[in-house]
């Protein structure tokens, strides 16, 4: 059953194409995911989807009678209601039923009309209305219907704001970035929901295990054309490549040809004949496909990191408190160089409190933090770049000198540096305010980058940012010879990053896991219920099995050591494999050798430490 059709779409700001022919449809069932890099246009068509704007040219058609449902990146929502009160000041064709049934019951000699009401409110389950918006908003953990909206987090307003559009009952669920400012908890549990109701939905999104888990069709925006899979995530980069692939084949077969075209064009004389010119007519579309380029230009990060000395950060004791609540409990660590910690737990457990803390923006209550002299911050917070009125793109990257140093003694100017990062000179002197999200990202990314930091903190950067940006992100952060500290929902983004986790329960413990977020997930749901006398200090206490030697922290580090050298040994076959392709340049044998060098450094670390472990649980 076809419930949309976009006829031939097109929109454009001033000068700017965003994209023009744009055509597809949306069928019952489908669970489709649009695919774009930012500034493409994606936001832009969700917003007509959803009637908050219009195309240029073209038209949307909507079965009749469908009901659609829009969730934005940021809810537009009236901070003078209640949680309850939002509820039933929503256009829901509910509301609407159980308001005609009411007007019924004051009318009684309209027998007719109270009838109508009455089936009305049978055929659409209408008296249990109640029933249901509780239990979503407690599966949503917005348990107090009475809580005024501006008192709620950016979370829990993204949370409500899904409530309103599930309570409608859609037929139709559009959503733009569903998993940001939402914690991993929910986030599984939305992909769980979706995944088994029968939604039919479209949606923008950036979490890839989102993507494989819930979507079957991906739709992606290339290069102003749509192409369309039907299948999950890995499908479609499977599929993707294969195309991209067979379009660089079909451009040299074009290149060849054309210069076979030309020499004849150049021998013609001036008389045509009908057959010659058909000729004609086809050398100019083979010229045309032959000249086709890819505008697959990606982001360039570059370092200029100072050395870290020994001495990098020392925790000792910490303790924080807001009134009742506890963040910190005599917390301490020592980082090492090259730590990668990634962070998590529920909104609201002090995540981002612990990062101020460790940057020194707040005081804790009790303790003190150490930071060693050598070491400099780069901190991507969640508020990202400050949007000044009519500042330009160039003014933000000025700010920091006209040129920017590199590695090796070299220098880049700000234009250089921007056009790295994907600006090209016009847009260079575009307002800020007129960036997409995903643009200010990118910029406020350049200008935490281009401080050289050595101790890198990231909180939330996946948010807004197009896949392949990250995979350019998470390409240059594992290269990142620095410590690292990543507070992130994109499960996919924490598993390739971190090497292990700092896992906030909430109440102050604080809980360090060895391995990353698939493998604490996997550790998780294979244990047996925790006691439940929890410490007053944030290391977690594990129930202890006596007939082994290991510690459990020490028993998930023995798990994690074997799932690492399957991991290890797949990317060392991946490496090898890569040295047969016989077009290797010299400075490409000479990187891949440097890279398999600390794979094979790592396993053996790792095997050592597995042995270690190994002997400590013989008898």
């Amino acid at each position: 059953m076809n419930y949309l059709s976009v006829e031939h779409i097109a929109k454009h700001y001033g000068e700017l194409t965003l994209f023009e022919n744009l055509s597809f449809s949306i069928h019952k069932d489908q669970k489709i995911a649009l695919i774009a890099k930012n500034g493409t246009g994606k936001t832009s068509i969700l917003n007509m989807l959803a009637g908050k704007d219009e195309p240029d040219t073209g038209q949307i058609v909507y079965r009749k009678d469908i009901q659609v449902a829009f969730l934005a990146q940021e809810p537009e929502l009236d901070d003078s209601l209640t949680i309850e009160a939002a509820i039933f000041s929503t256009k829901n064709p509910t509301l609407d039923i159980i308001r005609a049934y009411e007007n019924a019951l004051e009318n009684p000699e309209d027998t007719e009309a109270y009838q109508k009401a009455f089936d009305n409110m049978e055929r659409h389950q209408a008296w249990d209305f109640e029933t249901q918006y509780k239990q979503i908003l407690f599966q949503l953990k917005l348990d107090n219907l009475q809580q005024h909206i501006k008192t709620l987090s950016g979370g829990q307003k993204k949370r409500l704001a899904l409530a309103l559009a599930l309570l409608k009952k859609p037929d139709l669920l559009i959503l733009d970035e569903p998993t940001n400012h939402l914690d991993l908890e929910m986030i599984e549990w939305l992909e769980t929901f979706f995944a088994k109701e029968q939604l039919t939905l479209l949606m923008v999104t950036h979490d890839r295990y989102f993507l494989e888990r819930v979507c079957n069709e991906i739709i992606e925006l290339d290069q102003g054309q749509l192409y369309t899979y039907k299948g999950n995530y890995s499908y479609y980069l499977e599929k993707r490549d294969a195309r991209l692939e067979q379009e660089a084949i079909e451009t040299n077969k074009a290149k060849q040809l054309f210069k076979k075209e030309l020499e004849w064009m150049r021998r013609q004389p001036k008389a045509r004949t009908t057959k010659s010119k058909s000729r004609i007519d086809d050398f100019h579309d083979i010229k045309h496909r032959a000249h086709q380029r890819r505008k697959d230009h990606e982001v360039q990060l570059e370092l200029n990191m100072e050395r870290l000395g020994s001495k990098i950060i020392e925790l000792h004791n910490l303790t924080k408190s807001y009134k009742d609540k506890v963040i910190l409990n005599g917390f301490d660590y020592t980082f090492k160089k090259g730590e990668r910690i990634g962070i998590i737990g529920k909104n609201g457990t002090g995540k981002s409190t612990f990062l101020n803390i460790l940057t020194q923006s707040i005081k804790p209550d009790a303790g003190k933090v150490v930071v060693g002299e050598t070491v400099n911050f780069g901190y991507y917070t969640q508020a990202g770049i400050p949007v000044k009125p009519e500042q330009k793109v160039i003014d933000v990257i000025k700010a920091y000198g006209d040129y920017i140093p590199l590695k090796k003694g070299r220098q880049i100017s700000a234009q250089q540096l921007l056009e790295r990062f994907l600006f090209d000179r016009k847009k260079q002197y575009d307002f800020v305010e007129k960036l997409s999200g995903g643009e200010r990202k990118r910029l406020y990314l350049c200008t935490v980058l281009i401080q050289n930091p050595n101790f890198l903190i990231l909180d939330e950067p996946t948010n807004d940012l197009d896949i392949v940006t990250l995979n350019v992100l998470e390409n240059f952060l594992l290269d990142f010879p620095g410590c690292l500290i990543v507070v992130s929902h994109d499960r996919y983004f924490m598993d390739k990053i971190v090497d292990h986790l700092f896992v906030f329960r909430g109440n102050g413990v604080i809980d360090d896991f060895p391995g990353n977020y698939t493998d604490f997930r996997a550790y998780e749901d294979s244990q047996e219920p925790l006691v439940t006398d929890a410490p007053k200090k944030e290391k977690k206490q594990w129930k202890k099995d006596s007939n082994n030697a290991l510690s459990y922290n020490e028993q998930k580090e023995f798990k994690n050591i074997e799932s690492k050298l399957k991991s290890l040994e797949f990317d060392k076959k991946t490496l090898e494999d890569e040295f047969l392709n016989p077009d290797l340049s010299n400075e490409a044998i000479q990187d891949l050798s440097q890279k398999l060098q600390v794979v094979l450094d790592t396993i053996e670390e790792k095997e050592m430490r597995w042995l270690e472990l190994m002997e400590k649980m013989e008898p």
